[in-house]
């Protein structure tokens, strides 16, 4: 049996331009910053979790709060270059790759 195909479907980049406008407006723009926090935060909590520390157990290991690491984690707080690098370093035991794009 044929599946009919959905034609209300929209693909993810369609959405978002529909959502917060087209690349480059303002309200797109900071849509794609907060997206970026928010991976940051989720990267933090994961690699946390596969090295079995809880969030109390990495601040102690970088010289910051367990409340302030939840914050991270949770997308509600701006983080410091220099506290990232302590986190990432000292903390998780990692190296941070950045890049940029146009």
């Amino acid at each position: 049996m044929k599946k009919k195909a959905n034609k209300h479907l929209t693909s993810f980049a369609s959405h978002l331009d529909e959502q917060y406008g087209k690349r480059g407006t303002k309200k797109r723009e900071k849509y794609e910053e907060e997206f970026e926090s928010f991976k940051l935060g989720v990267l933090i909590q994961e690699m946390r979790e596969k090295k079995h520390l809880t969030q109390e157990q990495l601040a102690d290991k970088c010289g910051t709060t367990k409340s302030y690491i939840s914050r991270i984690e949770n997308n509600a707080s701006d983080i410091r270059l220099s506290t990232l690098m302590r986190i990432i370093h000292d903390g998780l035991g990692a190296h941070l790759k950045l890049s940029l794009t146009i």
